[in-house]
């Protein structure tokens, strides 16, 4: 049996780990423009998922196509606010697209996406994007609200790796579908956010919706991603949804 010197193994070795690494980074550069568009089309689906827009979906021959041209038709416009609810000149997508890395910033540095949605008949609506922590990983998601800016129309909220039939069924449209008609401003204009409440909320309680059984750590973890990214938005709800209130960040 032929034998080889620690020289030339170790040349060996270098060369194929080089060999490999060209080989791995030829690979992701011909898959990172697929990849990034298929995060932009998943982006783009849940927002449109957001205001009902998406139910054809399954029923779509091309499934990217038909995200592109229900986008295009009805996200009538996208702005950037920033903590006092002025607009800055950013690309709202954009922010969308790295929001993990905005919200690790404090409120008042942050970059607040939104986007506008108008339907068939011209009724306007806002989506934005939250992002937060669950119990084994980060969540996310996107809630539309009703011209007022105040009563959520829909949301949408998916996670990386909550463990299923618990914390995972923030995606089912059961718990989803909780979140329509609450609002996030009392009658006196104090900011609530939205509640998730163990063992059941109060059907008359306009801003809790019931937690996940057997998941509340996931729930929480959901209410207080609301709490957080809803509560940058305060001052341009409050202006953009011409409520009467006095505008302030007491939560």
């Amino acid at each position: 049996m032929k034998q080889f010197s620690n020289t030339y193994i170790f040349i060996f070795s270098m060369v194929m780990v080089l060999i490999v690494a060209v080989l791995l980074s030829f690979v992701a550069m011909q898959l990172g423009p697929r990849q990034e568009m298929n995060v932009q089309n998943e982006r783009k689906q849940d927002i449109l998922r957001s205001v009902g827009k998406a139910e054809k979906l399954k029923e779509a021959e091309d499934r990217i196509a038909y995200i592109d041209e229900e986008f295009r038709t009805y996200i009538s416009d996208s702005y950037v606010v920033n903590y006092e609810g002025e607009r800055v000149d950013a690309d709202a997508f954009a922010i969308t697209l790295r929001i993990r890395d905005e919200v690790s910033e404090a409120p008042e540095d942050r970059l607040y996406p939104v986007f506008t949605y108008t339907d068939e008949q011209d009724e306007v609506m806002y989506i934005v994007p939250v992002y937060g922590k669950g119990l084994w990983g980060p969540i996310w998601g996107y809630v539309s609200f009703h011209a007022d800016m105040n009563t959520i129309n829909g949301a949408v909220f998916d996670h990386k790796g909550e463990t299923p039939g618990l914390g995972a069924e923030i995606n089912t449209d059961w718990f989803q579908e909780a979140f329509r008609g609450k609002t996030i401003f009392d009658e006196k204009g104090a900011f609530k956010s939205i509640r998730v409440v163990k063992g059941g909320a109060d059907p008359d309680d306009p801003h809790g919706v019931d937690a996940i059984s057997g998941g509340t750590i996931t729930s929480k973890g959901l209410e207080a991603m609301l709490k957080n990214c809803l509560s940058g938005y305060i001052n341009h709800f409050k202006m953009q949804g011409n409520l009467t209130y006095g505008m302030n960040h007491s939560i």
